[in-house]
Formats: structure tokens, C-alpha cells, sequence
């Protein structure tokens, strides 16, 4: 073994594309092994690699972790993204709670029917500028710094970044009315280990296309 994490994953951004981002921040290497049948993911729970059955999955410090929440929390928790105290990880757990929500809208518009995306957009957007965004423009003001938390980069800024530009890819100008996150966007999109996570050939993983979608769909159901 390298010593360098081991995501298992199929080759999409789904649940495991806010791992990969919080462990590109950190200047973490990492490897993966693609699921690409179904087989593959039920070797992985015949050989007893999945707590609970699923993936995703992180081989990490001798652990086969699974439940993205957990995983990102220990990458925090490990490689110092995750505060200086127990209220700096509170603020930073709620931020990043409250952008999962956020997340799992982007993450399931693509596998939406055609004929449901418009509507679904159309409600993707409408709860990121009335509920999501107007709190991290507000947070970004009334705190004066360039991060979230602290003055520090945590798992709450990449998770913020993430979104946003997952918001973008979706509609260009989604930031519009939110000067301080358009400031906020640049900042983060300059720390050197995240810019070059943003970089073509990267491990960040492009939108699924349409046609893939169904080979995908195989592998978990």
C-alpha cells in the first residue's frame, strides 16, 4: 500500500465528489478503485468491506469508512480543517449540514427526466437565492474574514466553494446578488492546492452525461 487513501466509488461525482474536494484542499493524494458493474460493488460486500452496504467508501489509517459525513469529518478532523475549538467545529458543522442539503438538490438534477428539469431548476435556484446563499453572504459580512470560521480554511469553506460552483455549472449567474461570495469564490479558487484540484486531468470529476447515466444507475440498483 502507498499509505495514500483509497476512495471506492463509481466514476461520478455523487456522494463521493465532496470527499475527493475536501482531500484535494488538503494537498492529500489519493487513489481510487472504480466501481464500474454491480458486481464490483457486491464483491465489495461479500468481502465485508461495507458497514452498511454502500459505498462510498475510504480506506484511511487501516479503516474502510464508510457514510460521507463521517469520512469528511475525519479528513477535517485529521489534516486540521475543522476549527480550533468545539464552537468553531459547531459553526463549521452547521454551515456544512445546511450546504448538504444544497448539495443533494445539484447532485440529483442530472438524473432528473428531461421533462422535470426545467421545474427542478427552476426549484433548485429559487431555495439557493432565498435560503442558502443570502446566510453565507451574511456570515461572510457580519464575520469580516476571508474564511467561514476563524480566519482559517476549514471543511465548511471547500464545501461552500463546491456548491457554488456546482450552482454555476447549473446557472452562470447564480451569484449576481451576492457580491461578497462572488469576493469568496475567487479567494478560495486561488488556494494553490484548490486551483489545482480545478485544473483539467484533476481528479475532479466532470457532470454526468446523459448517456451514462443508465450504466450508473445499473451499478447501485
Amino acid at each position: 500500500m502507498s499509505g495514500k487513501p483509497v476512495l471506492h466509488y463509481a466514476n461520478i461525482r455523487g456522494r463521493m465528489e465532496p470527499i475527493r474536494w475536501l482531500l484535494a484542499a488538503a494537498g492529500v493524494e489519493f487513489e481510487e478503485r472504480i466501481l464500474k458493474t454491480k458486481d464490483d460493488l457486491q464483491k465489495l460486500r461479500t468481502d465485508g468491506c461495507l458497514l452498511f452496504q454502500q459505498v462510498p467508501m475510504v480506506e484511511i489509517d487501516g479503516m474502510k469508512m464508510v457514510q460521507t459525513r463521517a469520512i469528511l469529518n475525519y479528513i477535517a478532523g485529521k489534516y486540521n480543517l475543522y476549527g480550533k475549538d468545539l464552537k468553531e467545529r459547531a459553526l463549521i458543522d452547521m454551515y456544512v449540514e445546511g450546504l448538504a442539503d444544497l448539495f443533494e438538490l445539484i447532485m440529483y438534477h442530472e438524473f432528473k427526466p428531461a421533462n422535470e428539469k426545467e421545474k427542478d431548476l427552476a426549484n433548485i435556484m429559487d431555495k439557493a437565492t432565498n435560503r442558502y446563499l443570502p446566510v453565507f453572504e451574511k456570515v461572510l459580512k457580519d464575520h469580516g474574514h476571508d474564511f467561514l470560521v476563524g480566519n482559517k480554511l476549514s471543511k465548511a469553506d471547500v464545501s461552500l466553494l463546491e456548491n457554488i460552483l456546482g450552482l454555476e455549472e447549473l446557472k452562470p449567474d447564480a451569484l449576481a446578488k451576492f457580491p461578497l461570495l462572488q469576493s469568496f469564490k475567487a479567494r478560495m479558487s486561488n488556494i494553490p492546492s484548490i486551483k489545482k484540484f480545478l485544473q483539467p486531468g484533476s481528479a475532479k470529476k466532470p457532470l454526468i452525461q446523459e448517456k451514462d447515466i443508465p450504466s450508473v444507475i445499473a451499478i447501485f440498483h
